[in-house]
């Protein structure tokens, strides 16, 4: 007998009722990178990925439907790139912290991040490690609970 696994809205919203731990949303446009970043989050036990999205467009539309604690979010994507797509989530909720993850790091300095509301801007090249760090510093310690 075959498992049926729940959506990601359901995911969502187990994640707010039940306490299950804070939610993020991934937005990258490579399959493979958000199922790497989604394998490796999901590891920490009070994280949670709540939606995916493969591009700024996309980003800003799921946001605004699933109200995760923190996006994780590619630079170079099509439609809406990723500095586009923050400016529009920072205005709509301020409060969420916005890590730019991308191999393009370096040409986004820290004066440029800030303006676009970007809290953190990490380098693919980097590895995962870097990010989870990032991620227990802007939401908490990912303990069991």
């Amino acid at each position: 007998m075959s498992q049926t696994v729940p959506s990601q809205g359901a995911a969502a919203a187990r994640a707010q009722q039940g306490g299950q731990g804070k939610t993020i949303l991934l937005v990258d446009d490579s399959d493979f990178e958000r199922f790497t970043i989604r394998a490796a989050v999901e590891g920490l036990t009070n994280f949670r990925v709540c939606g995916e999205a493969s591009n700024g467009a996309e980003a800003v539309k799921k946001a605004a439907e699933l109200k995760p604690d923190l996006v994780v979010m590619d630079l170079a994507m099509p439609l809406m790139n990723g500095l586009e797509a923050a400016t529009v989530l920072k205005n709509a909720r301020p409060e969420v912290p916005i890590v730019m993850l991308t191999l393009y790091a370096h040409e986004v300095p820290e004066s440029k991040s800030s303006a676009y509301g970007i809290d953190s801007v990490l380098s693919k090249v980097n590895g995962l490690a870097p990010l989870l760090a990032c991620l227990k510093k802007l939401l908490g310690p990912a303990g069991s609970e």
